[in-house]
């Protein structure tokens, strides 16, 4: 699984990237986390406002970072379309 975070600022949000983490591992999956700040990367994406957190080229959420329970809630709903 491959999981990115999307920054533009050049500032990991602590926060957006810790709460990825940590859902991951309460629903016990495994995937390394990028750093995304590249502007090239991000217009492939079609983001057009971070944070932004994309899972296997999915565009999750963009524009607002998420609590660890939003994100367990979404890996949950779309565990078919990300494992």
């Amino acid at each position: 699984m491959k999981i990115e975070v999307i920054e533009t600022i050049g500032k990991v949000r602590k926060s957006l990237f810790g709460n990825v983490l940590e859902a991951l591992r309460a629903c016990g999956l495994n995937g390394k986390v990028e750093v995304i700040n590249d502007l090239r990367t991000i217009l492939k994406y079609g983001v057009k406002s971070a944070p932004a957190l994309v899972i296997n080229g999915i565009v999750m959420f963009a524009g607002k970072s998420q609590s660890t329970e939003e994100i367990i809630k979404l890996l949950q709903q779309n565990i078919s379309n990300i494992t």
